[in-house]
């Protein structure tokens, strides 16, 4: 009688000994089956870090393309208020100066494309903002690159693009953000 009541004991205790293999092995599979999504940014080369201050500048200010982006979301460009629709093609007639006015940039390797904004600035209206400013640059290099080598830029050889992009150099200078609504 002893034997049966141990017999039947045994068979109602359950076994977890393997449970944390298996909690373990669940625990991986979804690790390595679970996508990961990548933060998603802008691509801005920084210049290196330094400890020493850097050398005072001092820009001709017919070169320097001022886009101030206040806390409303609003656009002041080299003082005047402007439209983002606006902003590629002015920045374009800036760097270029086709018709070599006294107000524009002397060349384009010598422009400067100044951008600040204010710390209530929506980061939407400055992605807005810092893309048209590219996508001005970018259209200047793929005019320069139908002109020369009759091909977009895209499809230039390395030392093509290096050729036109010397000619036309993507400078854009970022400020520090001003604190919120302080519009200076």
């Amino acid at each position: 009688m002893l034997k049966k009541k141990k017999a039947h004991r045994m068979s109602s205790e359950i076994n977890a000994g393997s449970m944390a293999d298996i909690a373990f092995l669940l625990l991986i599979f979804f690790l390595v089956t679970t996508q990961i999504s990548e933060d998603k940014g802008l691509l801005v080369k920084l210049p290196p870090w330094s400890t020493e201050p850097p050398p005072d500048f001092k820009a001709n200010s017919r070169n320097l393309y001022s886009v101030l982006v206040n806390a409303q979301n609003q656009l002041l460009v080299r003082g005047n208020p402007m439209d983002i629709e606006m902003l590629k093609e002015n920045t374009k007639l800036f760097i270029s100066n086709p018709r070599q006015e006294s107000d524009k940039s002397t060349s384009p390797q010598e422009a400067i494309v100044s951008l600040k904004n204010d710390r209530g600035t929506k980061y939407s209206t400055y992605l807005r903002v810092y893309n048209e400013l590219q996508a001005a640059y970018a259209e200047l290099r793929n005019e320069l690159a139908l002109k020369k080598h009759a091909k977009e830029f895209e499809f230039l050889s390395d030392s093509q693009k290096k050729e036109i992009r010397e000619a036309i150099p993507l400078i854009i200078s970022e400020a520090e953000p001003t604190a919120f609504g302080e519009e200076k």
